[in-house]
């Protein structure tokens, strides 16, 4: 099969978040189980940066809109790891400061920029490889399963190719105002209720879940919730609608960049067998958070993430005063919404002596914390995936987790009658739940440094490599085809 993933990021090339690293990933371990792939990222500014002055594969293709065209270029980003990567060359649209927005909100005309995408990627694909498969990801390569099974309907090149989108967070759908409709040249008979039409705004998300042959989302717990109220985001009764076509893959990491056994961001490599050097690498972690007057037996708490609501910082600020009241030490990394910056500069500020915050994005110091920490804490709100709770895994460092998308589906609970489990995990998102689960945790590292081992060796020894997910990716894929075929 040939399948072309189309998205808003990838890493090497871009990344604000998880998606960057999936549409990095599958596509590798795709061409690895014999299958052809393709990938399609908007030319932005921040990707001409790292592959400036590529091969053009197709010079212009003219995008229509109500009153107007566009024109796009299609560059050739050359074959890596096995993959065939083309980039959309638009300035107008892709080449800015930022990818989604500014300081002061989203940009105004991002129906536009993404509605153009998708379409160039059809349009494209005509000319350099239709595929089997259309793998669109998240709202901003939703449009093309909506336009595939409307104004291009039709197209005898295209009509037999199936879609299938990832859902990474369902908080993030792409509202744009009703007129959005014919200014995509969409019919308007899609703008009703059961189709692309969300309280009276034109939603890319929902157009995706609509009209793909299949959605997946990123863990099998997220697939669950967010057919919920609580969870769905106001998407929850169409997701419930397509729930024999909803599958929950959990996603993978990459053990190359993420392992304390050969990590060159850590100061001293360590294995399950030889611990020894976690200790150094607490040690150096503590360095460079100022914080060298904490205690060997004094446990350290850490936290790498994206500030915002989403991630439950709320109880942080709750139990703080319970909790850093005591002998532990708060490291925390991160950026993000100005709130919870400023929440994080007050804890700092009122616990100078039992915290340090870093308001900044540094992976060499991301590296660090996940190393050096002794407990990792993330009481988010929903995590549809979660990625630091497994890097905190492999490291030997325990996570306290909300039991929540794929927290719930990758952090088993500590019981200590069978010496099972790698994490402690509270069920209600609340401050006394929260504490609770983190008391469990301190009081097995102060009390029962054989279990707290045996908790570290649990986790370290759990895999989330990125091939079962490709597996489960491909196997949805071949469903697909077997429909449209």
């Amino acid at each position: 099969m040939h399948i072309v993933f189309a998205a808003s990021e990838c890493v090497p090339y871009v990344k604000t978040g998880g998606l960057a690293d999936v549409v990095g990933a599958v596509p590798r371990e795709v061409v690895s189980l014999g299958h052809r792939a393709t990938v399609y990222l908007p030319y932005y500014r921040q990707v001409r940066e790292r592959a400036p002055e590529k091969a053009v594969a197709i010079h212009s293709l003219t995008i229509p809109f109500q009153y107007y065209n566009r024109f796009s270029a299609i560059l050739d980003g050359g074959v890596h790891d096995g993959v065939q990567f083309y980039f959309v060359d638009c300035p107008e649209m892709f080449d800015r400061e930022s990818l989604y927005a500014t300081q002061t909100g989203d940009y105004p005309d991002n129906w536009e920029r993404f509605g153009l995408f998708s379409r160039a990627v059809l349009e494209a694909a005509k000319q350099l490889g239709v595929p089997d498969i259309f793998h669109a990801h998240d709202w901003q390569t939703s449009m093309i399963p909506v336009y595939l099974r409307t104004i291009y309907y039709f197209d005898p090149a295209l009509r037999n190719a199936g879609t299938v989108l990832t859902i990474h967070n369902a908080g993030y759908q792409g509202w744009f105002p009703p007129q959005t409709t014919e200014r995509l040249l969409l019919p308007w008979e899609i703008f009703t209720m059961d189709r692309v039409e969300h309280y009276d705004t034109f939603n890319f998300l929902k157009g995706g879940i609509v009209y793909s042959d299949a959605i997946t989302t990123v863990s099998r717990k997220y697939a669950e919730e967010i057919q919920t109220p609580e969870f769905g985001e106001k998407l929850d009764g169409v997701l419930r609608t397509r729930a024999a076509d909803l599958h929950g893959i959990l996603n993978g990491v990459d053990y190359k960049e993420w392992d304390p056994a050969t990590d060159h961001n850590i100061a001293a490599h360590y294995t399950p067998e030889n611990l020894e050097g976690k200790k150094e690498c607490r040690r150096d972690l503590l360095h460079a958070f100022g914080a060298e007057h904490v205690a060997d037996e004094t446990p350290v708490l850490g936290i790498v993430s994206r500030f915002a609501t989403q991630k439950g910082f709320d109880l942080i600020a709750q139990i703080a005063p319970r909790l850093l009241s005591g002998d532990v030490f708060l490291i925390a990394l991160g950026t993000g919404e100005p709130y919870y910056e400023g929440l994080f500069r007050t804890i700092q500020n009122q616990y100078h002596g039992t915290a340090s915050i870093k308001i900044a994005y540094d992976s060499i110091l991301a590296h660090k914390v996940e190393a050096g920490a002794d407990i990792f804490l993330m009481p988010s709100r929903y995590e549809p995936c979660g990625l630091n709770q497994i890097y905190s895994m492999k490291y030997g460092t325990v996570p306290v987790v909300h039991a929540t998308g794929g927290l719930d589906d990758t952090v088993d609970e500590w019981d200590a009658a069978t010496q099972v489990g790698s994490g402690f995990k509270f069920m209600n998102q609340t401050a006394d739940d929260f504490y609770s689960a983190l008391e469990r945790a301190l009081e097995v590292f102060r009390n029962d440094k054989k279990s707290w081992v045996q908790i570290m060796r649990n986790g370290m020894a759990k895999s989330y490599t990125w091939q079962k997910p490709a597996k489960e990716y491909v196997d949805v894929y071949q469903q697909v085809a077997r429909r449209r075929s």
